[in-house]
């Protein structure tokens, strides 16, 4: 492999001057494989991909600045590329086991630019082809070279999503689907043979009459309201105890090396000590998103990631801009969590906050996304989002008084943080786990 030279780099930008956005990547079982990962140079107005490759060659550039194991932990990344970028040295920075690079619509292809490709194929990279919606000559010349056909639903009725599906099938392609946006055309996706989804349809409501919320669900919603109640830890702890799977999941929680205890916590008055209430409140909150169905209890919940993901990051920014206000950090990590509750319980928000009783703010963060709350939850989304303009994250940034470069820097310890969640949820060996002692613990 090539070696990266300075000669042929982009010109020096760091990468705190671009905003980062990462969109899920799911498989037919709706398990997180990976996540496209954009960047808007922040000085750009509305967002426009092709533009913005040239950000993507400048933090290539720097790679080890983006820490990109931070950002997708140990999924897959799937970067835009263009003919500059996959001509230049500096995308060997790039680890070829832990990118997919999409080569996008607009790329002209050369005899010069197909060598460049099956060189980096011979390097070990994956290829994927961008925003297909129709054959082309230069998407024959390329296709023995790519793994992955990526093809924008929205662009295409049934009939030709079906005939251009079965095409690259005979090819034997993984299919993507892009801009996936409702569980209607996930599942005709899945019908149609496609292997991976992107968009935004697993975290929108989709609202089931006389749907029931499961027991495990019950549980933590009460304890959440015994916690707000002040109750004693005793009678916390036998409610607790009222749902084994519950116990063990949170026991795992609290072992796992995100928290960095230096003792194995092995009983649940244990765990509410060493924690404390304040710990408890956002676990429990996590654990609303956990998978509880049996076969996928440890796989990679998007919606817990997510959730997880947004909380943190409306935290982080509250003890940033507001520092030394902890009440109101804490408000902003619940306020992250509950963004996603509709659609983890098949639920209407308004209907949902009928049922639980919350302060006015909160209400008019998840509602109307206004106030201090409704205001950074939307800069989190826009991280998640890509038709998100950099003029709207700019206008939301000088609101909070926060900088480009201070926004990176708490966006990708909330993807940090995000990812050491869910992927040390289920890690804590078996033994372990059926030796975990329940008791009550005496005040």
């Amino acid at each position: 492999m090539t070696e990266p030279s300075p000669d042929h780099a982009a010109p020096v930008q760091h990468a705190h001057d671009f905003f980062l956005a990462r969109q899920p990547i799911l498989n037919r079982e709706q398990e997180l494989i990976g996540y496209e990962l954009l960047f808007r140079n922040a000085a750009f107005g509305p967002a426009n991909v092709n533009d913005d490759v040239s950000a993507t060659a400048s933090v290539i550039a720097h790679a080890s600045e983006l820490g990109l194991n931070n950002v997708i932990g140990s999924l897959h990344g799937f970067i835009n590329v263009d003919a500059t970028v996959l001509m230049s040295d500096f995308i060997n920075f790039l680890p070829s086991d832990k990118v997919v690079l999409e080569i996008l619509e607009t790329v002209k292809v050369t005899p010069e630019l197909v060598r460049r490709v099956t060189e980096l194929s011979r390097a070990g990279y994956v290829f994927a082809l961008d925003d297909v919606i129709a054959e082309s000559e230069d998407i024959a010349q390329l296709l023995p070279l790519v793994k992955i056909i990526k093809i924008d639903v929205m662009e295409l009725d049934p009939s030709k999503l079906l005939k251009l599906s079965m095409h690259f099938k005979r090819a034997q392609k993984m299919l993507l689907a892009e801009k996936v946006e409702t569980v209607e055309q996930f599942r005709d996706c899945v019908t149609f043979g496609f292997d991976y989804f992107q968009g935004y349809y697993f975290a929108k409501p989709v609202i089931l009459q006389g749907k029931k919320l499961e027991a495990s669900k019950i549980v933590i919603m009460h304890i959440l309201t015994l916690l707000v109640r002040n109750v004693d830890n005793g009678e916390v702890v036998r409610y607790i105890k009222r749902d084994v799977a519950l116990s063990l999941t949170l026991l795992r929680l609290v072992n796992t090396p995100v928290y960095g205890f230096m003792k194995h916590i092995d009983s649940l008055g244990q765990a509410l000590i060493v924690l404390g209430r304040r710990q408890l409140k956002r676990w429990l909150q996590i654990l609303l998103f956990a998978n509880t169905e049996k076969d996928k209890a440890h796989s990679l919940s998007p919606l817990l990631i997510l959730a997880a993901t947004r909380g943190k990051m409306l935290e982080l920014i509250t003890e940033k801009v507001r520092p030394g206000r902890r009440k109101m950090s804490e408000i902003a990590f619940t306020v992250g969590i509950m963004s996603l509750v509709d659609a983890l319980f098949g639920m209407r928000m308004e209907a949902i906050l009928t049922q639980i009783t919350v302060s006015s703010e909160i209400r008019d963060a998840l509602m109307f996304r206004t106030g201090f709350y409704g205001e950074i939850l939307q800069l989190a989304e826009c991280t998640e989002q890509p038709d998100k303009t950099a003029t709207q994250m700019n206008e939301l940034l000088a609101g909070l008084q926060l900088s480009a470069e201070e926004f990176y820097d708490l966006e990708t310890q909330a993807f940090e943080w995000g990812n050491n969640i869910s992927t040390n949820m289920g890690h804590v060996p078996a033994k372990k786990a059926e030796e975990a002692d329940t008791s009550d613990v005496s005040e």
